[in-house]
């Protein structure tokens, strides 16, 4: 690096910590990365690449007219977001979600991160608090930080670490797929988005279960060997969008059929009627050789994942490629910690992104990256950032994670409609969220315009 501006650490590759080294070095700052794999693994993560997309390959919804997530992919990609960019380049047919292939993604990230001459990859731990030199500090380890920097941050702050597991789905090979019973549709024939090539609204794999098969099949959720928790990880609580089936089911008999399993919107062409339940399996790669099943986050034992998926009509021979996992999660009590531009308040010169902060969701952990790399950049050029409107859906994720929420009671949030300032007027339907849609997407235009420098 030949900058003579002082350089940005960010401790920690995923996609907050990549989206934010994007953003220093585009900014024109220099940027060092620090990645803990492969010297150090983790519970989830198979490769040590930057980015890399652990539970799943979706992006979820990328419809920025009518749900705040597809808001904010289009805000992250007014504001130059790499992660977006390279979700877009390598999105695959989903319905009306934003899927890609994983391996190209990841892959498209790191090679775009390497060849900006302002960012260094330094692949190490660091094992507790960041040197003291360092004066500006990222810190986006994700929600499976290494326990020598998590026990620093929590004797820095005096705060007990919070914490909950997140359970993966697991993965079929496409030739394992009985396609006799299993038919290709996407709910209502919803095409993906962007018209993604091979995307026909017929995006999805379909195995129906008539009421027998539904019931049997909860059944043996329920009596099938479960993972053992570790001592450290009894009573730890479960984010609400990402719980094993198995817990999902204990719920109530119909807690899957009005869940992950539902069958509305669609028709099994051999009856012509809608079943009883439906399991549903996403591409999860380019060459269309990998399908995720979607919902499916469990924490049974391997040896009862394959009986019991096995007993689910088209996928009686079903070959795995990954079973599901389970894994424990770290979060930061940020609404008590941080500070409106995410710093620590007990040491400023460390900022926090991605899901250490509270936030869930690959997209959500990217845009708080995003936000983090934009604060930090200002800071470092003496220019004057201010957090994004709250009526914007990143201001209103930033609001939730700082400031929003109950610290007593705070846990990890993806972004939705109701973390939104109202809005007035009269409006029909969907006609609400519509008009928040577009009142966000115009107000993050204003935050984008150039800011003066703090001293004018």
């Amino acid at each position: 690096m030949t900058s003579s501006i002082k350089p940005v650490h960010v401790v920690g590759g995923g996609l907050a910590g990549s989206e934010a080294a994007w953003q220093l070095a585009q900014a024109g700052v220099p940027v060092v990365i620090h990645e803990m794999r492969p010297v150090r693994g983790t519970e989830a993560h198979l490769t040590d690449s930057l980015a890399e997309l652990v539970c799943s390959n979706s992006f979820r919804s990328d419809d920025a007219a009518n749900n705040a997530v597809g808001v904010i992919h289009e805000e992250m990609r007014r504001a130059g977001s790499l992660i977006m960019r390279a979700a877009d380049t390598h999105k695959l047919p989903a319905g009306g979600a934003l899927a890609v292939d994983r391996h190209g993604f990841s892959a498209a990230v790191q090679e775009t991160l390497l060849a900006h001459p302002l960012v260094t990859l330094e692949r190490e731990e660091v094992a507790g608090l960041p040197p003291e030199d360092w004066d500006s500090v990222i810190v986006a380890t994700g929600p499976l930080t290494s326990p020598a920097l998590a026990e620093a941050i929590a004797a820095l702050t005096g705060e007990d670490s919070l914490a909950f597991f997140d359970a993966i789905a697991p993965i079929v090979h496409h030739e394992s797929i009985d396609q006799s019973i299993a038919w290709k549709q996407s709910r209502y024939d919803k095409v993906g988005p962007g018209n993604v090539e091979g995307s026909n609204g017929a995006d999805y794999f379909n195995c129906p279960m008539d009421k027998p098969q539904y019931e049997a099949f909860v059944a043996a959720l329920l009596a099938g060997e479960k993972t053992e928790f570790k001592q450290w990880e009894h009573n730890t609580p479960y984010f609400q969008g990402c719980q094993p089936i198995e817990v999902i089911a204990s719920t109530g008999p119909q807690s899957l059929r009005f869940g992950p399993m539902k069958p509305v919107g669609l028709r099994d062409p051999r009856t012509g009627n809608r079943p009883w339940a439906v399991v549903q399996l996403r591409q999860d790669n380019a060459l269309g050789t990998l399908w995720n099943i979607v919902g499916f986050q469990t924490k049974l034992k391997h040896g009862e994942q394959t009986r019991i998926f096995r007993t689910i009509p088209g996928l009686e021979k079903a070959e795995f490629a990954r079973l599901g996992g389970l894994h424990r999660n770290t979060f930061l009590n940020s609404p008590r910690l941080l500070d409106s531009t995410l710093r620590l308040k007990a040491m400023p010169r460390l900022r926090f992104a991605g899901q250490i902060t509270g936030c869930e969701g690959y997209v959500e952990s990217a845009a708080v990256g995003l936000m983090t790399g934009r604060f930090a950049a200002a800071e470092r050029l003496g220019r004057a950032q201010a957090p994004p409107p709250p009526t914007t859906a990143m201001g209103a994720l930033l609001g939730h994670i700082t400031s929003g929420a109950d610290a007593t009671t705070f846990q990890p949030m993806n972004i939705n409609f109701g973390l939104f300032p109202p809005i007035a007027g009269s409006f029909k339907g969907k006609e609400r969220k519509q008009a928040m849609a577009v009142r966000a997407l115009r107000d993050f235009d204003d935050w984008l315009k150039p800011t003066p420098l703090a001293a004018e």
